[in-house]
């Protein structure tokens, strides 16, 4: 059975859990709950390094304006998903992109379905930044962690046209 180490913390009225294996970042979960499942999770100190590094990086996230992340990640999921969440890597703090334009960095135009499914089962939200695709013409559409979330992480980014509201 494999362990994993857990925390959580509340940053800007966002409820945090985060999971490492010890070598690197699995899981950021938002306003959720652990998941069921057949691993063993470890709540860990406050000071485990993955775990301190990560939340230490949100909070400058939120509050101090970093632009990217530099925790080691290893999140779990299929080649196709692990290509999609890798191109989302490359999007630009307070840039966007359509669903359209990634299935076309992923090489497949066509797989726009399969895209929007990898990219809402991202599992480590935020860090690797699902939040930054929008539809085709630039209207918010689906959030792991709800519309709100997306809304607040994208005002923050300053990447929110203010009509996409009106």
């Amino acid at each position: 059975m494999k362990e994993y180490f857990y925390s959580q913390k509340i940053i800007s009225d966002i409820h945090f859990i985060v999971i490492t294996d010890g070598k690197a970042l699995k899981r950021v979960l938002i306003n959720s709950a652990l998941p069921s499942s057949s691993y063993k999770f470890i709540r860990a100190v406050p000071t485990h390094k993955y775990l301190l590094d990560t939340f230490s990086q949100l909070e400058e996230y939120f509050f101090e304006g970093r632009k990217e992340f530099s925790v080691p990640l290893n999140p779990d999921g299929s080649e196709f998903q692990k290509k999609v969440w890798n191109e989302l890597l490359k999007i630009p703090f307070g840039k966007t992109i359509s669903y359209q334009q990634l299935a076309e960095r992923v090489g497949d135009k066509k797989s726009i379905r399969a895209v929007g499914k990898a990219n809402a089962t991202n599992p480590i939200p935020i860090i690797i930044p699902c939040h930054r695709v929008v539809g085709k013409n630039g209207s918010l559409v689906g959030y792991s962690a709800g519309l709100e979330i997306k809304k607040k992480l994208l005002k923050l980014e300053e990447s929110l046209e203010l009509n996409l509201f009106e």
